[in-house]
């Protein structure tokens, strides 16, 4: 199985915790949510995993460990900034 860089990988899981928390503040907003599942979706398939709970935790692992300090260290993607 090939693995996913891990600057890449920590940027993106880096979004997806800033993102779920967007989400549990706003559950309502469509938008957020919309972005939240694009980017839980990328996450799977970067891990090979069936849900977005099992792709933070693997990518986590990975990672090594908790992966805190090294997703708070990740600068953001720059995604829309084209």
């Amino acid at each position: 199985m090939l693995l996913p860089d891990k600057i890449i990988l920590a940027r993106l899981l880096f979004h997806y915790r800033a993102q779920e928390r967007s989400v549990l503040a706003n559950p309502h907003e469509a938008s957020v949510r919309r972005r939240f599942e694009d980017t839980a979706y990328t996450l799977c398939v970067l891990m090979g995993e069936r849900t977005a709970r099992e792709a933070a935790t693997a990518a986590e692992r990975y990672l090594g460990g908790s992966g805190h300090h090294t997703v708070q260290a990740a600068p953001p993607l720059g995604l829309g900034s084209e």
